[in-house]
């Protein structure tokens, strides 16, 4: 009997691209701010909470990130690792559309290799194209929603006993050839359901002997960074964003953010601390939750103590108590903001109701720096309403302000917006009132576009502004200035800048050969594979930059090792 058969559900991470071992794509820097490749070998957090969810119920789910593994080793086999498994079902995540094609593969090979198992999709892309994605032959059923935990455990419960799925809420399924669509009945009003128990993934490690599957990104070991979900759904209104208020409102019937208790975020925040010394971040700007609940949460976190950094996403400026209170209540912290633009008339383009200076900004700055913050991130994008080519380079004018009037804690990174415009954003669905024209409307079409030969075709996008060509133009010409700006202002190494400057070359080389050979010349394309691999990687900046001072151990050896025998303390 095979190792696998007790497992209940087999979540599988796929690659943005399945055959990227075997295709040449110069992906460019569009995963240059984030801890993933460009193959995006990140799962999204939602494998944590089905883990936990469905392990209380007493299931088995095992977690295998397919994209890890293939990077890690090319000769790694996927068809034959699938084939040696026997799951009750596999689920898929098609959360983030650059995976159309990757999770349409695996998909596609599961279901050859295990016909009569069920698969089964879910994620906020698999939400917005659920009735093309079941059409598909090798989905059986997607589950819709941002919270999707009880669902999926009414359905692996339906599936064993042979009970009908019609009252399985979130749910397309497919009846003969009709694609039926339950109603949208589970949508939290608390985040308390289920909770992020890392501890389980160490004993997945023991169960099955497997470190690598459940790695959540490649170099997770070196940079464990761990993030936390406070909130769900979204108070503010960007126009780009497959998770605004707008977007929520449409796509997951959310009309306000839910929120985590503070209670339960400090649990988990706890037991993340209890395993790791990595870094944890807040994902969603807790602040949301209003004045009482962010008190609570800062309370909490001075009572338990935490020693790891926290880091907090920040998408609105706060003012100076809010600093003053996390500076009392975190012993180590660092703040991430996104202005996305110097200009304030991009920035009331982009979000409708842009409510700070540059200015405010530049206060906020230093309000931040005068306390313990460890580091301050200030993120610019590339590709925005109203952003034309000469605005891109004034933003990185404005970097350099922003480096004067600061010390080395504060850093300034920019990139494109890329791939895609996501699916369900106010511009995917209104691109031409905001001035943008769309290259891809369906999921097939995007599943196409991510095996273009170069990222300037793969993006789904371009804007009244700035072509696709002028697009990649202003962001190899503005990432060449602000790399020099980093090395004359100490963010980074004269040998880190020196690196950079070569990519930044070299992925203008190779875009210019793919160009002139063209979209049929797949096998001169395949003559330039090395280096294409080499500099789709830390293009805009150095990988580096978003990386987290290194403990001589990450992680907590005594905790690690009660996990992996079975006696884990259970966090307050």
């Amino acid at each position: 009997m095979s190792q696998a058969s007790g497992i209940d559900l087999l979540l599988l991470h796929p690659p943005s691209v399945y055959d990227f071992r075997e295709k040449s794509i110069l992906y460019g820097p569009v995963s240059d701010m984030v801890p993933s490749s460009t193959v995006f070998e990140m799962y999204p957090i939602g494998f944590l909470t089905i883990l936990a969810y469905l392990a209380q119920r007493g299931l088995e789910v095992r977690i295998v990130n397919l994209a890890v593994r293939m990077m890690g080793d090319r000769r790694f086999d996927v068809r034959a690792f699938l084939a040696r498994l026997e799951p009750r079902a596999i689920g898929i995540d098609l959360h983030w559309l650059p995976h159309a094609h990757g999770a349409l593969e695996v998909a596609r090979l599961a279901k050859e290799l295990h016909p009569q198992v069920p698969v089964i999709v879910g994620g906020l892309s698999a939400t917005y194209f659920h009735r093309e994605l079941a059409a598909y032959p090798q989905v059986d059923f997607v589950l819709r929603g941002d919270s999707t935990e009880p669902a999926l455990h009414e359905l692996l419960v339906a599936l064993r006993t042979g009970a009908s799925v019609a009252h399985v809420p979130n749910l397309t399924w497919k009846e003969g050839a009709e694609v039926r669509v339950n109603p949208l009945r589970f949508i939290p009003a608390t985040l308390d359901y289920v909770d992020v128990r890392p501890e389980l993934l160490i004993e997945m490690v023991r169960r099955y002997r497997d470190v690598k599957s459940v790695l959540p990104f490649n170099g997770w070991l070196r940079n464990p960074i761990t993030m936390v979900l406070p909130v769900k759904g979204c108070s503010f209104d960007c126009a780009t964003c497959g998770s605004s208020r707008t977007t929520c409102g449409h796509l997951t019937e959310r009309v306000r953010p839910v929120f985590r208790s503070p209670d339960s975020l400090v649990a988990n925040i706890v037991r993340i601390s209890r395993l790791s010394r990595g870094p944890i971040l807040l994902i969603g700007d807790l602040r949301q939750g209003g004045e009482a609940y962010t008190a609570a949460v800062l309370d909490g976190m001075r009572a338990a103590a935490v020693p790891n950094e926290i880091v907090f996403e920040l998408l609105d400026l706060p003012p100076a108590s809010f600093l003053e209170e996390v500076d009392r209540s975190v012993q180590h912290w660092s703040c991430e903001v996104s202005p996305e633009s110097h200009d304030p008339q991009v920035r009331l383009a982009l979000d409708g109701e842009t409510t700070y200076t540059n200015e405010r900004l530049e206060q906020f700055v230093r309000e931040a720096l005068a306390r313990r913050c460890h580091r301050l991130d200030v993120f610019f994008m590339i590709g925005l309403p109203r952003q034309t080519y000469e605005s891109v380079q004034e933003t990185i004018e404005y970097c350099e302000r922003l480096f004067r009037m600061s010390d080395r804690r504060l850093n300034c990174l920019i990139s494109p917006m890329g791939p895609f415009v996501d699916p369900g954003s106010r511009i995917f669905e209104e691109p031409e009132r905001f001035g943008y024209r769309l290259f891809a409307r369906t999921l097939e079409q995007h599943r196409q576009l991510l095996v273009e030969p170069s990222w300037e075709r793969i993006l789904n996008y371009e804007t009244q502004w700035m072509s696709r060509a002028r697009l990649v133009d202003a962001t190899y010409d503005a990432a060449e200035r602000l790399n020099e700006l980093k090395r004359s202002h100490g963010r980074i190494t004269p040998r880190q800048a020196s690196a950079v400057s070569r990519r930044i070359a070299a992925a203008r080389r190779l875009r210019e050969r793919l160009n002139r050979q063209g979209a049929e010349s797949a096998g001169a394309r395949a003559q330039l594979a090395g280096e294409i691999a080499r500099f789709s990687i830390s293009t805009v900046c150095d990988k580096d930059e978003l990386a987290w001072p290194r403990h001589l151990i990450n992680f907590r050896p005594f905790e690690v090792a009660r996990a992996l025998f079975g006696r884990v303390r259970t966090a307050p």
